[in-house]
């Protein structure tokens, strides 16, 4: 048997990489390949997989990984900066969803219990999914980005109410069940708080004596454990595993060891939330678009654009411009995994039939892989973002706040686009300089903590042509783009390009194969961070060494071929000595 399961495995992995292969040369990314792969190879395919259980049981560690790994991306530090998108941002998504779909279902003569069911299952997304395709294109930190995670883990926090009030909504037990909720939730907060209390103090000491041992192996194997440690410890008190996973996350997130973990969790999060997405494609039934194809058409498109509109709503009832709010939305439009968690306790009570988690589940399955190829495709695709902006100018969600009668007429200045760590630096220096200059931010808080220190910051997307002539660019010497989207990146460089032919454009980006594209945009000159990093880390290991600055410069130059001039303009600065200088 055991061998048997090796051969399903063996067969299951050659299927998908053939299918993300095939997918990949039109543009489609690998999720999209690992779910098709599920979908031939599972129950309603070929039947490749005897028993789909212990693919399941593949994908759960996956899930419990790559949650872990998202916490570590998110400590309680960090967690303070996205509190508002999570109580606020979070609630209005699934509020206004929920109460969308409950009406729907009311109107078309279903009961009230059982719209709040299918309302609630809607209202979730796939913190899975969603989260990888960020955590890979580096977007976690981009207006968009904070948002998104804010919604997701207001959903995951949500699932622990929701399997109490599921039942209780069969039971229809009243006042009696409502209080019974209601200490659940006060246990189930007390049991978060206390692990986050422990742990706080367990944790770095743990590590402190793993990491005396000097060996690799026992390392990983306690972050596996503290992993499966805490998810498993959530679900013993009644607590969602994947809570459990992302709080450990977190903890070890504030402790040294929190960029070590990640750099050695990621290989195995990979391999394993592969499984994820293969078993939910195994859930897949094309039946179901054979026997009611119209009302499966019209679920899709609900989960899709439906879910998309909503959440766009709520990104700009945060004053969030469209470009962000039509990224979210986009973001968020699916069905989550989550959502099949409470759809199974749904049908255990009665309140959901199997014909009707059948149809829920598979179209559930295809809204993942349409939201995923919008997702792919997002940075082309502004018809929701034309749509939104007339509700962009109601809410002032757009443009700049009114500028001070200084900045309204300021000339020969920077414009700086993001005022984030970059940003901030290059505005005290430009002060310090007695050098004019306006920043456009699209994070109010950002916003709010600039204007307290006198600095002229202004809530305004760089993407807007009502924004970049709020600054003046028209009459600025520079545009530095320092801002963490690099689809907005690419669209305020084009943007800015087109209206002002003459401006110097500077731009930031993470990596070196951004570098042509952004050129060709209008850009100027790119600086690039892995770049700029390596041949500082060059030149200090050089120096280090004992040769002289003018050594130096030659020798990275000619490891850097004909870039070299533009890599090093940057660089030579901060290592090179005032007395040392290249003849």
């Amino acid at each position: 048997m055991e061998l048997e399961r090796f051969g399903e495995l063996a067969v299951i992995g050659v299927l998908a990489v053939a299918t993300a292969i095939g997918l990949h040369r039109f543009g489609l990314p690998s999720t999209v390949g690992f779910l098709v792969t599920g979908a031939i190879a599972g129950p309603h395919g070929l039947r490749l997989v005897g028993d789909p259980e212990h693919i399941e049981q593949i994908a759960e560690l996956g899930v419990i990984l790559l949650l872990f790994a998202v916490g570590l991306e998110f400590s309680l530090t960090r967690l303070r900066y996205i509190w508002k998108a999570v109580a606020f941002g979070g609630s209005l998504q699934v509020g206004v969803t929920t109460l969308a779909t409950l009406a729907i279902l009311v109107i078309a003569g279903d009961s009230v219990a059982r719209g709040l069911v299918f309302g609630l299952v809607v209202a979730l997304s796939s913190t899975v999914v969603v989260l990888r395709v960020l955590t890979v294109r580096g977007e976690l930190d981009a207006p968009h980005g904070r948002f998104i995670v804010g919604a997701l883990i207001f959903q995951d926090l949500l699932v622990i109410p929701l399997t109490l009030l599921v039942p209780a909504l069969a039971g229809g037990e009243g006042a009696g069940a409502a209080l019974e909720i209601a200490w659940e939730l006060i246990r189930a907060a007390l049991a978060v708080v206390a692990l986050l209390v422990v742990a706080r103090f367990l944790i770095p000491r743990v590590f402190r004596a793993v990491d005396a041992t000097r060996t690799r192996e026992v390392f990983l194997l306690t972050v596996i454990s503290i992993a499966l440690g805490s998810a498993w410890l959530m679900s013993q008190l009644g607590l969602s595993v994947a809570l459990g996973a992302f709080l450990a996350g977190m903890l070890l997130a504030d402790t040294d060891y929190g960029h070590r973990a990640t750099s050695d969790i990621i290989p195995l999060r990979d391999a394993f939330t592969s499984f994820f997405f293969i078993s939910l494609g195994m859930i897949f039934d094309w039946r179901v678009f054979a026997d009611t194809p119209l009302l499966a058409v019209l679920i899709v498109l609900g989960l899709v654009f439906g879910k998309a509109l909503v959440a766009s709503l709520a990104a700009l009832a945060m004053r969030n411009p469209a470009s962000v709010a039509w990224r979210s939305g986009i973001s968020l439009a699916q069905f989550g995994e989550f959502g099949y968690v409470v759809l199974l306790i749904g049908a255990g009570v009665g309140l959901v039939t199997d014909a009707e988690l059948r149809l829920v589940v598979t179209t559930g399955v295809v809204s993942i892989v349409v939201s995923r190829i919008l997702m792919h495709w997002t940075g082309g695709l502004h018809a929701g973002e034309t749509l939104l902006r007339p509700l962009e100018r109601l809410l002032r969600a757009r443009g700049m706040d009114e500028p001070t009668a200084q900045d309204a007429q300021v000339s020969d200045h920077v414009v700086i686009a993001g005022y984030g760590v970059a940003g901030q630096l290059l505005a005290r220096t430009l002060a310090q300089a007695e050098v004019p200059y306006v920043v456009l931010e699209v994070d109010a808080d950002r916003v709010r903590e600039g204007q307290r220190e006198h600095a002229h910051v202004y809530y305004g997307d760089v993407t807007s042509h009502e924004a970049l002539e709020h600054a003046r660019l028209g009459h600025a010497r520079v545009l530095v783009m320092l801002v963490n989207d690099r689809v907005a990146m690419r669209r305020g460089i084009r943007l800015a390009r087109a209206d002002c032919p003459d401006v110097l454009i500077l731009a930031r980006t993470r990596y070196l194969s951004d570098r042509d594209d952004l050129v060709a945009l209008g850009a100027d000159h790119v600086v690039c961070e892995e770049v700029e990093g390596g041949t500082e880390m060059t030149a200090r290991v050089l120096k280090s060494l004992g040769l002289a600055t003018p050594d130096i410069y030659d020798e990275i130059n000619s490891a850097l071929g004909s870039d070299s001039d533009e890599f090093l303009a940057g660089a030579m600065d901060d290592w090179t000595d005032p007395a040392e200088q290249k003849p």
